[in-house]
C-alpha cells in the first residue's frame, strides 16, 4: 500500500494514540520520519523514538505525558502534497506566539523554526505543533 502523504499518516497516528492514551506508537520508517522524530524529541514533546530495522522497518515512538495528559496539544500539517508552503527566514510564523514550534525542511536539514531563524535559512514548512 502506498500512501500519497507518508509524513501526514505520521501525524495523524501520534494523534491518534495520544487520543487513546497509548504509550507508544508504530509507524513506518523513513529518514525524514527520522528526522521528524528527532525534532520532537530535542524539543521535549515525545520520549524517545527507536528505529527498526527487520524486514519491514518501523519507527516506534514513545508518547510524552504530564499529569495524564498529551504533551503535544496540537500537530498539524502545514505543507501538504498538493499545495507546498515555503517561507523565507525573515517571514517563518512564530507558532502560539513563541510557546509552540514549526518543523521546517532547509537546505541544512529538518529543524525547529526557531533554529532557522538564527541560521537564516527557509525553507518548507512540514507541521506546527504546540
Amino acid at each position: 500500500m502506498s500512501l500519497s502523504d507518508p509524513v501526514g499518516d505520521m501525524l495523524a497516528r501520534i494523534k491518534n494514540a495520544q487520543v487513546r492514551n497509548h504509550s507508544k506508537v508504530t509507524l513506518p520508517s523513513s529518514g525524514f520520519k527520522a528526522k521528524i522524530a528527532d525534532v520532537l524529541k530535542s524539543e521535549g514533546y515525545i520520549i524517545d523514538y527507536k528505529i527498526n530495522n527487520d524486514k519491514k522497518p518501523f519507527i516506534e515512538i514513545s508518547l510524552k505525558y504530564n499529569s495524564g495528559n498529551p504533551v503535544i496539544n496540537t500537530i498539524e500539517r502545514v505543507s501538504k502534497p498538493g499545495r507546498r508552503i515555503f517561507s523565507s527566514a525573515s517571514s517563518l510564523p512564530k507558532i502560539n506566539n513563541g510557546l509552540g514550534i514549526a518543523i521546517v525542511s532547509t537546505p541544512q536539514g529538518v529543524m525547529t523554526d526557531v533554529d532557522a531563524r538564527k541560521k537564516k535559512l527557509g525553507g518548507e514548512i512540514i507541521c506546527k505543533v504546540f
